[in-house]
């Protein structure tokens, strides 16, 4: 049964309180979620997927989450500016599932491109590897397409480098950059990934985008 949840800004907690240690701003900008995959327990049998249903109008998406989600909020900064980015995670068994905002200051194309690769390298170097992006088309949900990408990395994290996959997908709408992904030991039921990318959409602007592709 799917549960809806609406957010406000005022119900996020500030990430200083999540009592993080990490060395790079690139792995700070995303440690409000993804690399707390190091720390999560391993359970018995499959995964249990509770989905919610986020409904967010602060940042203008609504996606669906296997468990009830954390919100944190943070700075980073990219080309010498700092900028809000917000996140909120939700994990079952080993599986991280995130999404993640982030405030531009304008809707400079080159600002977007930017901060793309910003949430790129900084992804792969959560798992210390190369990020490798390539370009896909995002659905928009009144039809048409908006060009996106798609990464899919492997790499070692954790103080026991254990092994990690993350899937992501990555698009920019006029002042914001919006990041879904995947963090996982094992990699989830085709059937629940499709679930999770395809259910995440901006609702801020219109059309609707839905990160998930054809």
């Amino acid at each position: 049964m799917k549960r809806v949840f609406s957010q406000r800004q005022s119900d996020v907690r500030p990430i200083s309180r999540l009592n993080l240690q990490i060395k790079s701003r690139v792995a700070l900008a995303l440690r409000a979620g993804l690399v707390r995959i190091c720390r999560m327990r391993r359970a018995a049998g499959p995964p249990a997927y509770d989905w919610h249903t986020v409904m967010n109008n602060d940042d203008g998406y609504e996606v669906t989450l296997p468990a009830k989600p954390h919100a944190a909020e943070h700075k980073i900064e990219i080309t010498g500016q700092l900028m809000t980015m917000r996140t909120q995670t939700a994990e079952t068994d080993d599986i991280v599932f995130a999404i993640g905002t982030v405030d531009l200051p304008s809707a400079d194309p080159a600002l977007q491109r930017t901060t793309l690769d910003f949430l790129q390298q900084g992804l792969a170097r959560n798992v210390n590897a190369q990020a490798a992006a390539q370009a896909t088309q995002i659905n928009l949900a009144t039809g048409g397409k908006l060009p996106g990408t798609e990464m899919v990395v492997e790499g070692k994290s954790g103080e026991k480098h254990e092994t990690r996959t993350i899937h992501a997908r990555f698009v920019a709408k006029g002042m914001h950059v919006y990041q879904v992904a995947i963090v996982s030991e094992k990699a989830p039921l085709a059937e629940q990934a499709d679930q999770f990318f395809s259910s995440s959409s901006c609702t801020r602007a219109s059309p609707l985008i839905y990160l998930g592709n054809a």
